[in-house]
């Protein structure tokens, strides 16, 4: 899925403490890590953010 914004598909997601991972988010909306070994575990996965521009909200509101 891509940013409605600008039309790229690398995303992050941010915790409590402000670390980031680098997500993509798949056509069923399930959000996958960049690097299979990583966890996001503790990361909120309601709300991504575009690493190419400013836009970040639902991943529902990706486009494909």
């Amino acid at each position: 899925m891509l940013c409605p914004q600008c039309k790229i598909a690398p995303m992050y997601v941010k915790n409590d403490k402000g670390e980031r991972r680098v997500v993509y988010v798949d056509e069923n909306y399930n959000i996958i890590p960049k690097h299979e070994d990583e966890s996001l575990e503790g990361f909120d996965l309601s709300e991504v953010y575009c690493l190419g521009c400013s836009w970040h909200g639902s991943p529902k509101r990706l486009v494909r």
